[in-house]
């Protein structure tokens, strides 16, 4: 429908949660804003603006086959970077479900 690949596996919350619980070896990426981010982040997030993921994920994100996990406020950016990053030949990309909004729902804290 948005020319985005159907392929992006996907994570819930709940799987990010335990992720961060057990110092999982992951990197979380937050492709929101700056002022987003500012605003509350997951904590060890880096920040990749959806807009800057093809320019700037070679120099933020040196493996290529790490796991990623992508996230932004409900869902939408982060299934674009998270296809973005696919295409770009990192193999181990998910979409965090809902984003945020299922992080908050779930009573979970942000760091800010």
């Amino acid at each position: 429908m948005f020319g985005f690949s159907k392929s992006v596996p996907s994570i819930t919350a709940e799987e990010v949660k335990q992720a961060l619980d057990t110092k999982a070896d992951v990197t979380i990426v937050d492709v929101r804003t700056p002022d987003e981010y500012r605003k509350g982040h997951l904590e060890g997030s880096l920040l990749l603006p959806v807009d800057t993921v093809s320019e700037k994920a070679a120099s933020v994100l040196k493996d290529k086959k790490e796991t990623l996990y992508v996230y932004c406020l409900s869902g939408s950016r982060s299934i674009q970077a998270a296809d973005i990053l696919l295409k770009l030949g990192y193999t181990r990309v998910f979409n965090m479900t809902s984003g945020l909004l299922a992080w908050r729902a779930k009573g979970y804290s942000l760091i800010q």
